[in-house]
Parts: C-alpha cells; structure tokens; sequence
C-alpha cells in the first residue's frame, strides 16, 4: 500500500476513508508479526500504515464535528 496523503483522504468518502483504515491496521498487524518472528526488510513501512491510520482518524473525527456543529 503506497502513502496516502491527507489530500487524497479528504476528496474521498466516510467509506472509503475507513476501507483505507482497516486495509492499514491489517498490514500494521501484520508488520508487527513479523517484527517478532524476524527482521522487518522496510521497518519505515511501520511508521508509513501508523501515519495512514492516524490521518483516517483525524478526518474521520472533523468530519464528525464539523457535523455536529452544523446541525443545531
């Protein structure tokens, strides 16, 4: 899975921003698996799936409040 910019996140849908999520968290997963088994050949690979994560989080959530700011 490539990086995914925050850009690319925001131009896509609730949907597809947590089918990104979950396809990140599962490499993260399993990433983490072979860390203990063996040596990671990208150990970067780590970092890039936590960063993807943390932005599905971040949008996810301004979207959720920027919602409930706008209905009264």
């Amino acid at each position: 899975m490539s990086t995914t910019k925050a850009r690319d996140l925001r131009d896509m849908s609730d949907e597809q921003i947590r089918l990104v999520w979950k396809d990140a968290a599962e490499a993260l997963f399993r990433l983490r698996l072979q860390a203990q088994t063996e040596k990671l050949a990208k150990p970067s690979e780590v970092r890039k799936h936590r960063r993807t994560i943390a932005r599905c989080q971040t949008i996810i959530a301004e979207r959720l409040k920027r919602a409930a700011a706008a209905a009264p």
